[in-house]
């Protein structure tokens, strides 16, 4: 098998293994780490179809993570996608009115971060083991609602870590702030932030490069990694669910081996969907990703003109998960696209910090080829959700919503009538006054949690064990800050 290596978007750094990005998160130079190359499936199709989730997901990172031995990776897979999921598919493929819907939100937090953060606690210990690393981690996470819960549920009391999860206080629903702030664990501390999630995540970047913090962190012996997809460890898990949806439309007899499918994602910071496009380059037949933005709808912008800008209102929406107006994981994209040119994706990313936009240029264009951009408005999303469950009676979340609302467009648009995946990417339980009330006005006014109790009693189906009792459960994490005192609060956590 060829040995995979990793380097930095922007080029200042020499090639690492997989272990040491995982570990590190992010380089030094502020680029994200990205493999030397898309490994190429060595296993044919027809050699998947009958794996189950944890099969399949060993056949896949394994040629993303060559430095772990197989019983290494094998753990790993093990210990993430076990009875913590509430099915053993893990990632159930179900049909209703001729769409397909994958769900990824079967694991412990109710969303699909849960299928990369399962695992990615485990990649982490192992990485540190295999460096001959003593130091304590400490796993810097923002969060624009499902990121930080999964995060904190991963990493609660890992021996030799902390994590620190900043999410925007006015930001997420009231069911993503209530999990992450009733999280137990010693080593778990959850911050409000006034700002959005782009303050939040740049707050974070900006940390990890910081070279005095990082001094401080060495003298403590401590040392920084990420959960969010900027950390290649949570974007290679994402790959396998692809392949995984591919396998069980061939086991369907839906499609033939080898035949083309689409996926539609509901995309904020473009991890979700360039992890497909991973997927596509190591020889899944995918013939469009489709990406699907709410009204924050800078990715839609810029795969229509290559134009990326980031200079625009910030809309809060009812799909806040979507509310991203920086997509980070584009650049690892962007360096696909220009040829792996480390210096043209330091530019642009020069241009992204002075003057809030850039340009690609009409070679790079050609490289978008893969993509499709759509967005949806509040109400097209609202519209969604009674569609799909007046026509099915099956209910989806606000995220799914957009992601179901832009493939409309799509089908309409371009009259192709390859199967197409909706990803759907939490479970509606997390967004139940915007689902239940596009459903029926009659459920406008009720609380969170009322609307859990309704919406289990009108699909018959019992509340998810993640937020049964979620209402009682004592607030355990009160800090709030503003946006520029991120790292105060770092440093006082960490005592440095």
């Amino acid at each position: 098998m060829k040995q995979i290596y990793y380097k930095s978007t922007r080029g200042n750094e020499k090639a690492v293994t997989s272990a040491e990005a995982i570990a590190r998160g992010l380089s030094e130079d502020g680029g994200l780490f990205v493999p030397t190359s898309i490994p190429k499936l060595n296993t044919k199709l027809k050699d998947l179809m009958h794996m189950n989730y944890k099969q399949l997901a060993l056949t896949i990172m394994r040629e993303f993570l060559t430095d772990y031995k197989e019983d290494e990776l094998k753990m790993c897979i093990d210990k993430a996608y076990d009875e913590k999921f509430d099915t053993s598919i893990i990632a159930p493929l179900v049909k209703y009115g001729g769409t397909y819907f994958l769900e990824l939100y079967h694991g412990p937090t109710l969303a699909f971060k849960d299928m990369a953060l399962s695992i990615l606690p485990y990649l982490l210990k192992t990485a540190v083991k295999k460096l001959n690393n003593d130091k304590e981690m400490v796993i810097l996470t923002a969060t624009s609602g499902d990121t930080g819960k999964a995060a904190l549920e991963g990493f609660a009391n890992v021996a030799g870590t902390k994590i620190i999860v900043f999410f925007p206080e006015q930001g997420v629903s009231e069911i993503q702030k209530r999990q992450m702030v009733t999280q137990t664990g010693d080593n778990t501390f959850v911050i409000g932030i006034n700002g959005n999630f782009d303050d939040a995540q740049n707050g974070v970047k900006q940390m990890l490069t910081d070279a005095n913090l990082l001094k401080k962190l060495e003298e403590k012996n401590s040392m920084f990694s990420s959960a969010n997809s900027i950390n290649i460890g949570r974007l290679i898990p994402q790959v396998v669910y692809y392949f995984y949806a591919y396998t069980q439309l061939c086991n369907r007899g839906d499609i033939e081996i080898g035949e083309e499918i689409n996926f539609s994602v509901p995309t904020g910071n473009f991890g979700n969907i360039l992890a497909g496009y991973y997927a596509k380059k190591m020889g899944l037949p995918i013939k469009k990703l489709i990406c699907a933005s709410n009204e924050n709808k800078v990715l839609f912008e810029f795969i229509n003109t290559g134009i990326y800008d980031k200079v625009r209102d910030f809309v809060i929406t009812m799909s806040p998960s979507m509310d991203i107006l920086i997509s980070s994981n584009l650049e690892r994209l962007l360096y696909s696209i220009s040829g792996q040119d480390a210096a043209v994706i330091k530019n642009l990313m020069e241009d992204l910090s002075v003057d809030g936009k850039y340009e690609i240029d009409s070679i790079m264009k050609k490289g978008l080829v893969d993509f499709y951009g759509g967005y949806a408005n509040e109400e097209e999303t609202a519209y969604a959700i009674t569609e799909v469950y007046k026509a099915n009676n099956y209910v989806i979340d606000t995220h799914t919503a957009v992601s179901y609302a832009v493939y409309q467009k799509y089908l309409k648009e371009t009259k192709d009538t390859t199967k197409t995946v909706i990803v759907s990417t939490a479970s509606p339980y997390k967004f139940t006054p915007d689902v239940m009330k596009s459903i029926d006005a009659k459920y406008v006014g009720l609380n969170d949690f009322e609307l859990i109790k309704q919406l289990s009693r009108m699909t018959n189906i019992d509340i998810p064990a993640g937020i049964v009792d979620l209402e009682k459960r004592p607030v355990l994490h009160k800090t709030k800050c503003a946006k520029n005192e991120m790292q105060m609060q770092i440093e006082k956590i960490l005592n440095i």
